[in-house]
């Protein structure tokens, strides 16, 4: 026993000597280091679960497997097995609300089933794949996950590579100016100031890492919530590959079923979050130039819209208006008395939105920065240094707003803007833009609300979180009032506090089609109340480009006219006629249908659906519906097709299938087919959907001007089912999270010789006004009599055929009867 104790510590002694005379013959240690070389994914070899968290290891690496709801799973790489602590900007709460799922290990494979949807690591080489419960793969990697150290930074670069079919097509990715399928593309998520960008320039001004595949005729979605410099390639490089991979943090997807695109974007925004309800103000018209200054050239554009008799709730301040560009102050050459002057455009119907930059002039004698700088709000350089870039104001010192003190103090230094009457904040410079530089160093250091991180990290977020200081600043001060935010950077989920615009465009035929494609993936991409500068911010329009953008602005979520100081003047008004008639007509109509757009608004906010609709959304079985980006829905009922070149006096419109109704003649029209429609320069064509209710508010110069006493509700005539919805409250306080709104809904149903129109309601919110005035359009029969909730109604019949007549605004049914 003894001996054999001892042979074993003569063996282990020698082995060590070995060992160490091996190590004493280098001539240069670093020979033993292996080179670095992306890693992949070796054979998953065990498997863990922990409620409903499911870990994969091969013995290095580990995966994590979250089943988040019946429809959205999770996926996490940990390089060497220890995952990044968890947070995120974009997802503030991960809820788990999925009801079944399971863990099953056959001898080929792991699989992660939900009462959806499967989640497949194989055992052969920890592919992972996806499949709906027919067990239809519907993403499956093409190389298993992998990544690569990085030695100036530290952490990884890390990728993920899926297999991409032949008719595979890809929608999303925000604000990217280009085709709206983006197969073929290869784009880069990094904000970015981009002055007059052009055609498939990339990267600009917001980074949202979503993007949804339609392949045969199944939609799931894809949100890689990773905030540095991210790649995605949607089959460039390789047409059967699409990879997406970042410069830095750790490799986290979400995949989101559905089998429908709506049902993508619907679950995506219950990751996210959605837009919260606007004060009803801010779906009015806006005006804005750089700049409108002194005082009385503001005045003068007020009084240009009221003598013009043209709708419009907001005007707004460019950088003009500060004391030498200084955030938070004024310019009092420029505006002596901003509280008289606000006070007095509030009583013209005027909300004044003014701006705010992240830059903060260094100078000790300016409040803003001292108080910044004695209470280290301002963002240093790894070095601890200030992080010191040139803007408007000159050399600037930049707050940062992922500490979640600063966006408290942020949003305490609006308490003097508030108390002027200012009703909005417009959030530019924000990538952040950085004269010169482009943008912050990489070496800034960030406190990111706890979780630490270079500007590689916090770049991406930095406009999202200094709109998310101005929102919740502004919600606190202005009591029970819905402030209005617009920003221009931001990331995933910025719509839970501001509304976007597409950035610094240029007034050009080019520019209306690409704001129309824009404004269509804002919306598929979770960021529905967005808007272009109408006219383009740099060139000059003629009077015709400025009208068909007014026209398609009509039926933009955000609508905003906005212009460089180095072009002339566009208001409605500028060109004079015929385009200042057609421009108040358009205006017009857009106040004629805030209740509609409001209702959709609703939807998009309460539940997940977005407010424009690109034609693949409504079809993606047909795959020529995959490539048309002219078309839009507003809500599901409107459809809207711009004019988008000079001198167009047709123009062929594809209507989904169904039954739709020209909107300025009545004429029916079947779908699922183009049709040619007139397009002279007084119209656009816009159809509405057959068995639509559309309410119709009277037309005021802005919203509240006068007290409405009826709505008209548009009722097309179906002879199949169809639901609509009216959505009522204060419209600009917060009592509808407390349930004081009114939710109607309208069920519409023709036969031959008879049409049906019930109304159901729910809330606790009772409008003013007592009465609706009824149009029903598309009658195909002369009715003998109505009856209102079993009451005898007086009604007449106009020259379009048309029916009209009056009741209550609370009846339960409604029967036209032949």
């Amino acid at each position: 026993m003894e001996d054999n104790i001892l042979n074993q510590e003569l063996l282990a002694n020698r082995l060590i000597e070995e060992e160490e005379e091996e190590f004493h013959h280098l001539n240069n240690p670093a020979d033993g280091i292996k080179p670095i070389i992306k890693k992949y994914l070796g054979v998953p070899n065990h498997a863990d679960q922990l409620d409903n968290k499911f870990f994969f290891t091969d013995g290095d690496a580990k995966v994590e497997v979250t089943v988040v709801t019946d429809e959205i799973i999770r996926v996490r790489l940990a390089p060497h097995g220890v995952f990044l602590e968890e947070f995120s900007y974009a997802v503030p709460k991960l809820e788990h609300k999925a009801t079944v799922f399971a863990l099953h290990e056959d001898e080929n494979e792991f699989r992660v089933s939900t009462s959806v949807v499967n989640c497949h690591i194989r055992k052969d080489d920890f592919f992972i794949s996806f499949s709906d419960i027919q067990n239809h793969i519907t993403s499956a990697d093409a190389v298993p996950m992998h990544w690569e150290e990085n030695v100036k930074f530290g952490g990884y670069y890390v990728y993920c590579t899926k297999t991409c079919a032949s008719q595979e097509s890809f929608f999303g990715l925000g604000d990217k100016p280009t085709e709206l399928n983006l197969r073929g593309k290869r784009l880069k998520n990094w904000n970015t100031d981009a002055y007059s960008f052009a055609w498939n320039q990339d990267p600009l001004y917001r980074s949202i890492p979503f993007y949804i595949s339609v392949n045969e005729g199944i939609a799931h979605g894809i949100f890689f919530d990773n905030t540095f410099k991210a790649h995605f390639d949607f089959g460039a490089e390789d047409p059967t590959k699409t990879s997406f991979w970042a410069d830095g943090g750790e490799l986290q997807y979400y995949y989101i079923h559905g089998p429908h695109m709506m049902d993508v974007v619907k679950s995506y925004h219950l990751l996210t979050g959605t837009h919260p309800m606007p004060p009803l103000w801010a779906l009015g018209y806006h005006q804005c130039r750089w700049s409108y200054y002194p005082e009385a050239k503001v005045k003068k554009i007020a009084n240009g819209f009221r003598e013009n008799k043209i709708p419009c709730d907001g005007i707004y301040l460019d950088i003009d208006y500060m004391d030498g560009y200084r955030c938070f102050t004024w310019n009092r050459k420029y505006f002596p008395d901003p509280k008289k002057m606000i006070k007095e455009l509030a009583a013209d119907g005027f909300k004044t939105v003014v701006i705010i930059d992240p830059g903060i002039r260094v100078d000790d004698n300016y409040s803003v920065f001292k108080e910044g700088k004695e209470n280290r709000y301002f963002c240093r350089r790894c070095d601890d240094y200030f992080m010191e870039g040139h803007v408007w104001p000159g050399r600037c010192q930049f707050p940062d707003f992922t500490n979640p003190d600063v966006r408290t103090w942020w949003g305490g230094l609006f308490d003097e803007l508030v108390q002027l009457g200012v009703a909005g904040v417009w959030n530019d410079m924000n990538e952040p833009a950085v004269f010169g530089a482009g943008t912050f160093p990489d070496d800034v250091r960030h406190q990111y609300d706890g979780f630490r991180g270079s500007h590689r990290k916090a770049h991406n977020v930095y406009g999202m979180q200094m709109v998310r200081a101005t929102y919740e600043g502004l919600r606190k001060l202005m009591k029970n009032k819905r402030p209005f935010t617009i920003t221009r950077a931001g990331y995933s989920g910025v719509q839970r506090y501001s509304s976007v615009w597409t950035g610094d465009n240029v007034a050009s035929w080019e520019h209306l089609k690409l704001g129309n494609i824009q404004m269509q993936r804002l919306s598929t991409s979770g960021i529905s109340f967005c808007g272009t500068d109408i006219g383009g911010f740099s060139g000059e329009p003629d009077g015709e480009l400025f009208t068909r953008w007014i026209q398609m602005g009509t039926f933009s979520p955000f609508m905003r006219a906005h212009s460089a100081g180095d072009t002339k003047e566009r208001e409605p008004w500028s060109f004079g006629a015929p385009f200042t008639a057609i421009n108040r007509k358009f205006i017009e109509l857009r106040y004629r249908m805030l209740p509609y757009l409001y209702s959709t608004f609703w939807e998009h906010h309460r539940y997940g659906f977005p407010i424009l609709r690109s034609i693949v959304m409504q079809e993606q079985d047909e795959i020529s519906n995959h490539f048309r980006q002219d078309e839009f829905t507003y809500g599901d009922k409107i459809l809207i097709c711009p004019v988008l070149e000079p001198g167009q006096q047709s123009r062929k419109v594809y209507l989904p299938k169904g039954k739709w109704y020209n909107f300025w003649t009545y004429e029916m029209v079947d779908g699922g087919k183009e049709v040619t429609v007139p397009t002279p320069l007084e119209t656009i064509p816009i159809f509405v959907k057959a068995g639509s209710v559309i309410p119709e508010y009277p037309v005021m110069q802005y919203v509240g001007e006068k007290e409405i006493e009826e709505v008209k509700l548009n009722i097309y005539y179906s002879n199949y089912e169809v639901n609509s919805f009216l959505f009522e409250d204060y419209g600009e306080t917060f009592a509808y999270e407390q349930d004081i709104y009114l939710e109607k809904k309208f069920v519409v149903s023709g036969k031959s010789t008879v049409l049906t129109v019930q109304q159901s309601m729910e809330g606790l919110y009772t409008p003013r006004y007592e009465s609706y005035y009824f149009n029903v359009i598309g009658l195909p029969f002369a009715p003998t009599k109505i009856l209102a909730d079993g009451k005898d109604v007086p009604y007449s019949i106009d020259e379009n055929k048309c029916v009209e007549f009056k009741f209550t605004k609370n009846f339960k049914q409604i029967e036209i009867v032949k």
